[in-house]
């Protein structure tokens, strides 16, 4: 089976080199890289192109982003991954060994935060375990879905924030999720940028104001405020 390794990007020139040249292994073994351009005005674009089979420009939003370069995709799995996420070891055959063997139809990995300090340990530890209990995946986690589902659910929701509860909210309903052990490794940047305890209460404040149907544009200026 073929994977489509679909990466939204916007100024991304930072940590993308990095995450590409982490991916040639799987290119090599017969799998795709996608990168969905949302308008960067720096050398994302210039630094992906050597690096990956298609780069492709879409209007500005993960969900749009993402949705676009599945129309583009040749695999039989789509692999939603961020540009700051780095994927364990053999991530192909853990996909597609763990989808056929417990006859799954969507999954995402454990996720690990770049970092040393204990707290982030603990933060691992619940957002994994929240994800296990829950049945929902966060776009961290590197999402994965066979295509056959993903054009059945008709995509990504094209909502500006959330994107990825979303989908997992409507993936669920057809089929529970695989919740690989292994670990993505992921950028803590967010967490350093703003503090521990501002980075978990807003994300908490976000889940629960879009649990209550909040405007998903307001989210997204709650987000990035």
């Amino acid at each position: 089976m073929k994977i489509s390794i679909i990466m939204p990007v916007l100024n991304e020139d930072p940590v993308i080199a990095r995450t590409l040249l982490s991916l040639q292994s799987l290119r090599e073994a017969g799998h795709e890289v996608i990168i969905v351009d949302g308008g960067s005005d720096d050398d994302t674009l210039l630094l992906s192109k050597p690096y990956a089979d298609r780069v492709i420009r879409s209007s500005r939003g993960r969900s749009r982003q993402m949705n676009a370069g599945a129309k583009m995709a040749s695999g039989e799995i789509l692999l939603f991954l961020h540009a700051d996420t780095l994927l364990p070891g053999k991530a192909d055959r853990l996909i597609i060994e763990g989808m056929r063997g417990k006859r799954r139809r969507w999954g995402r990995f454990d996720v690990k935060l770049s970092g040393e300090q204990p707290l982030f340990r603990i933060i691992e530890f619940l957002m994994n375990w929240r994800s296990r209990l829950s049945c929902i995946a966060t776009g961290d986690q590197a999402i994965f879905v066979t295509r056959e589902l993903f054009e059945a659910i008709h995509g990504f929701p094209e909502i500006d924030l959330m994107e990825d509860i979303a989908l997992s909210k409507i993936l669920k309903r057809h089929d529970r999720p695989l919740c690989l052990w292994q670990r993505v490794l992921t950028s803590s940047r967010r967490w350093k940028e703003k503090g521990f305890p501002r980075t978990i209460l807003l994300m908490w404040f976000l889940r629960l104001i879009y649990f209550y149907k909040a405007d998903p544009k307001r989210l997204v200026k709650l987000y990035y405020s």
